[in-house]
């Protein structure tokens, strides 16, 4: 290889609500996944945090923008620019020289050739010369410590903010799978219409997220509830303020048959796994990754359907992070790393 110390190596789990990057197995990004413009000059004022905290409280003189929706690209030029302001934060010291860069990116299992393209080009643009593809259900799967490559059935079920991916994967490769764009994003906006049609308030995406965060639960009835969470808003008839206490039963109820969608995914997943494969998966339990497996409840609401045991992965938000990072140690090992 060289001169290796100027070939930097980054892991990034490209997500539609956080950008996670690793170098060297350690987090060195880890940010919301949003990008701020002057609308004047077209130049990127912000990325990450600093612009997030803009997100829905701009003037007409600047936009915020989510570059990525249901887990795939959606805004090509806004991407680019935002994964430059992630490598940008890491390479801040190094003025001498632009490392070579090396990466292996995440990507949804359901992704077309046009959004794996798109991915690869972004990332190109923003100036990676050799880079990796890894599927998120696999990433999710070694991030959590599970051996991808043995020969016996692991299920994996990652919530994250645009997609769930649920799969069985053997031998390294994927046996079957699903993609389903109903997730973190999803539960979002189920709250913030809830918080409309019954509580006739008006609620923005990012306290309708920390409602989520704070008080939100799969199942009616918590071991232990969480306090209920006080929410500020217009009256949508009055406009006046009002302030409404909402509980984790409400929000139970209102993110229930989305819940309810991924269930059927899970069990759909299930009849299309050869037996053998199945029997592994009863006794070692299905795992649960990504931001969604936070979900107060979740695991035990899915056991009462599905009937197998379902673990929260250490960390759930960063498996797929983790997982990707394990893959760019040595991407020889891994026969189903895309280039």
């Amino acid at each position: 290889m060289g001169f290796s110390f100027l070939t930097q190596e980054l892991a990034m789990d490209l997500g539609t609500a956080n950008t996670v990057i690793l170098q060297d197995g350690k987090i060195v990004v880890d940010e919301p996944s949003v990008i701020a413009f002057d609308q004047t000059t077209g130049k990127a004022i912000a990325v990450g945090q600093k612009a997030k905290l803009m997100y829905e409280k701009t003037n007409p003189n600047i936009k915020t923008i989510r570059p990525l929706r249901d887990g795939v690209i959606a805004d090509f030029n806004a991407a680019e620019q935002m994964i430059r302001g992630f490598v940008k934060m890491i390479n801040y010291r190094r003025t001498f020289f632009t490392p070579n860069l090396k990466m292996v990116i995440c990507i949804p299992k359901g992704s077309t050739e046009v959004e794996i393209r798109a991915v690869r080009d972004s990332a190109e643009h923003a100036g990676a010369r050799e880079i990796y593809m890894i599927f998120e259900p696999m990433a999710a799967a070694m991030g959590i410590g599970l051996d991808v490559n043995a020969p016996m059935g692991n299920m994996v079920v990652d919530i994250g903010g645009g997609t769930s991916e649920i799969a069985v994967i053997s031998l390294g490769g994927i046996v079957t799978s699903q993609s389903i764009r109903v997730a973190g994003d999803v539960f979002t906006s189920d709250i913030q219409q809830y918080m409309r049609q019954q509580h006739n308030i008006k609620v923005g995406e990012i306290t309708s997220e920390e409602i989520k965060i704070r008080i939100g639960a799969a199942i009616p009835d918590l071991e232990d509830t969480p306090e209920p969470f006080i929410v500020r808003g217009p009256n949508l008839m009055t406009a006046h303020p009002v302030e409404i206490a909402v509980t984790s039963q409400e929000v139970a109820h209102c993110l229930d048959k989305s819940v309810a969608k991924i269930e059927a995914a899970v069990l759909q997943v299930l009849e299309q796994t050869p037996p053998e494969l199945y029997q592994d998966i009863v006794q070692k339990g299905i795992f649960l990754t990504g931001g969604g497996a936070l979900l107060r409840g979740l695991d035990k609401r899915l056991y009462d359907k599905i009937n197998i045991p379902f673990h929260i992965g250490e960390d759930p938000l960063r498996a797929v992070a983790r997982g990707t990072s394990i893959a760019l140690r040595n991407p020889s090992q891994y026969p189903f790393l895309m280039r």
